[in-house]
């Protein structure tokens, strides 16, 4: 085995990317580390991790116990505090994987249409069923 493929590689998880597993039932910790054919550090940033506090505090009762389970998930990620001011969570996902050339997982269509415009490769669900990556890395 080369050293590449041994180095961990960051992937930028959006608040949506943490509801899949329910959604789809797809394992995305297993499934983005196939796709990649690599191991993989999941970067939750605290812009993200905000968002789903909220939605499990105030939300409909569905969307609170989705996003106290998504919660539950970020204990697998490597939480990276960034301060955003008063910037978007959208806007914090873009400035940072910029910043680290890192893939970013969301199914957000106007996410990944900005992440596209800067070259930054998106993972995603395709067709309810399987992880996809759009991009190259």
């Amino acid at each position: 085995m080369s050293s590449s493929t041994k180095e961990t590689f960051k992937v930028i998880l959006d608040s949506n990317a943490l509801f899949v597993p329910l959604e789809f039932r797809l394992d995305i910790f297993n499934g983005v580390e196939q796709l990649l054919n690599r191991r993989v550090d999941f970067v939750l940033l605290s812009a993200v991790k905000r968002e789903l506090e909220i939605l499990s505090a105030k939300d409909s009762p569905t969307i609170r116990r989705e996003a106290a389970f998504a919660l539950k998930l970020t204990e697998k990620c490597k939480y990276v505090s960034i301060d955003s001011g008063d910037m978007s969570t959208d806007d914090v996902i873009v400035k940072i994987a910029k910043a680290w050339n890192s893939p970013v997982f969301t199914n957000d269509r106007q996410l990944r249409l900005r992440l596209r415009d800067i070259s930054v490769p998106v993972i995603y669900v395709r067709q309810k069923s399987r992880l996809e990556i759009d991009g190259l890395i």
